[in-house]
């Protein structure tokens, strides 16, 4: 299974959504985050085990606590993926290609500019 798809599977579930969420605040015990959810505990260790298992959090032992804390950087590759169907915002590579295009035209501006004051130098009048 490739990272893409390991990471999609991991936050398909609505619960597991939630412990991502939870997670992005500050790292919780597995017991902070089973008291949160109406799910047995059972239950949520098996979502934290998915979620560690894709790279999604990572798990810290503290005395009889599991500590987690999210690894944001999993989700990375999926959100780029994700972004090329964004439509109400155009991605990094097109605001880069416009900001491209706009460098080049200041450039072109300044350069006409510059050789129409050089080619023809302010007269004198006499009066």
């Amino acid at each position: 299974m490739d990272e893409l798809t390991e990471v999609a599977d991991a936050i398909a579930d609505p619960v597991r959504r939630e412990i991502l969420s939870m997670l992005r605040h500050t790292p919780l015990t597995a017991g902070e985050i089973a008291a949160r959810f109406p799910v047995s505990r059972p239950a949520v260790s098996r979502h934290l085990r998915v979620l560690r298992e894709s790279g999604l959090v990572r798990d810290e032992q503290m005395g009889r606590h599991r500590r987690y804390t999210l690894v944001a950087t999993r989700l990375s590759t999926l959100a780029m993926w994700l972004d090329q169907f964004d439509t109400r915002r155009p991605g990094w590579s097109q605001r880069l290609a416009a900001l491209e295009t706009e460098v080049h035209r200041t450039r072109r501006d300044r350069s006409r500019a510059e050789s129409a004051t050089t080619s023809h130098p302010p007269r004198e009048d006499t009066a």
